[in-house]
């Protein structure tokens, strides 16, 4: 079986496609020719991923996945929410968003925050929602070089390193993008155990 991750990034295929039984091969945008920028006017992480992969599987035909992160800051309301990827502007700078974080939380005595990650996956015309979550806090300046987007800003709960010091083998095991990802990984290896019977 042929499956759509809904992304351009071969890297994150190939470490999918590493967990999953070879009765699954797993494909990227660009593998099927899809080369645009898909809208994500979703108001919720749970809508935008639903809305990448409705869009594979309604014109490309393909069973698919997709995801959407965001950074929700208690003390903000939730923001970034939704719009964590371009918090600072459409140019979608990691050390923007950032620096408007940490400007925004300087007065603010609560500093808890949460990461989620929503993934959509259509199958066998359904739908399913897999969701991972990691509580943690917003530290007052960047820490660590490793990771990417709000990880040298995000502490997890129980750790005194941010995502951006703690080891890939750690926070892959710990965090919100892990977890959904492990509820997708088990869901499509009982689904290829499945397809080689």
């Amino acid at each position: 079986m042929k499956l759509v991750f809904a992304t351009h990034n071969q890297n994150k295929v190939k470490e999918v496609q590493a967990l999953l039984p070879p009765t699954i091969s797993l494909l990227s945008l660009s593998d099927i020719g899809c080369n645009q920028e898909i809208p994500e006017t979703g108001e919720t992480l749970e809508e935008n991923a639903i809305l990448k992969a409705d869009f594979v599987t309604h014109k490309f035909g393909y069973p698919c996945f997709a995801d959407d992160t965001g950074l929700l800051v208690n003390a903000l309301d939730g923001a970034p929410g939704v719009y964590s990827a371009r918090y600072a502007g459409e140019q979608r700078n990691s050390e923007d968003n950032m620096n408007k974080l940490l400007s925004e939380l300087a007065s603010k005595k609560d500093r808890t925050a949460r990461f989620e990650t929503v993934i959509a996956l259509n199958l066998n015309n359904q739908q399913h929602i897999f969701k991972g979550i990691v509580e943690g806090e917003i530290t007052t300046e960047k820490k660590g070089k490793k990771g990417f987007g709000y990880d040298p800003i995000f502490k997890p709960d129980a750790y005194v390193e941010t995502f951006a010091e703690l080891p890939l083998e750690v926070k892959n095991k710990i965090s919100h993008r892990g977890r959904a990802i492990h509820q997708l990984l088990t869901y499509l290896k009982n689904y290829g155990n499945d397809l080689g019977n």
